[in-house]
């Protein structure tokens, strides 16, 4: 794995500014939907998680912040993207507790992570190379946004690294949940799934979704939450999550 060029960074916050974040100035950007995706896993104290696809440690950081307790490690193909995870977790002076390290998610879970974690979160990349919406004139895509392997190779990576019994939390595209949940199927039970719809009467464009390993409860559909108001301005409920760091509550 060759290192990549650093790229121009900028340093912002988020959860209000309690969080400190270098990112890439260009490219994929720390957005609501790895907010999201913390705000859904509810580890316990001493639990370890696993943030796979971490890139700079947007999901990461917000679990580190809210879950004083647990131990968070991410993985990420790109190694500048752990360069930035590894300067953030400094920042915000987690290092103890905290950490990220490059990995290829196309290999098998190997020492130290297969069969190791309480959680198991992820942000995957949300489109197929195939996907019309995605073509580049130069045939390269962004590892972060366009898949470099399949959807179910990435699920199996991380049921493969959660405890029996453990818990994977997904952040993804609400028109590929077909695809997440059968992934899901032969491995894992207690499903819940919660759609984040953009506004009232407008269709959810993502949804998370909660699954327990070697479970074999029957799933839950979930009310969901409403992002924005009419004016575009974000609900109460969404700005709890987004400024304040609450979780959302899927019982």
């Amino acid at each position: 794995m060759s290192a990549a060029p650093d790229k121009p960074v900028t340093r912002d916050a988020i959860l209000g500014g309690r969080v400190a974040l270098t990112q890439a100035q260009t490219g994929y950007r720390v957005s609501v939907d790895a907010v999201f995706l913390a705000a859904s896993v509810d580890a316990q104290n001493g639990d370890k998680v696993l943030d796979v696809g971490c890139g700079d440690g947007g999901a990461t950081l917000c679990l580190a912040w809210r879950a004083a307790e647990v131990r968070v490690h991410g993985i990420d193909l790109r190694e500048d993207a752990i360069a930035r995870c590894r300067t953030n977790i400094a920042a915000n002076e987690w290092s103890e507790r905290v950490s990220a390290v490059p990995y290829d998610v196309a290999a098998s879970p190997g020492a130290g992570l297969s069969e190791s974690f309480d959680w198991v979160m992820s942000n995957p990349p949300y489109l197929p190379a195939s996907r019309m919406d995605q073509r580049k004139s130069d045939g390269v895509f962004d590892p972060a946004t366009t898949e470099t392997i399949p959807l179910a190779a990435w699920v199996s990576f991380m049921v493969g690294c959660a405890k029996d019994g453990g818990q994977l939390a997904l952040v993804h595209r609400a028109d590929r949940i077909e695809e997440v949940l059968a992934a899901l199927a032969e491995t894992c039970g207690d499903i819940n799934i919660f759609p984040l719809w953009p506004k009232d009467d407008v269709a959810a464009k993502r949804i998370i979704v909660i699954a327990r390993k070697a479970a074999f409860g029957p799933s839950c559909l979930h009310k969901g939450m409403v992002l924005h108001r009419k004016d575009g301005s974000f609900t109460s409920a969404a700005q709890a999550v987004l400024q304040d760091g609450v979780g959302l509550d899927l019982n």
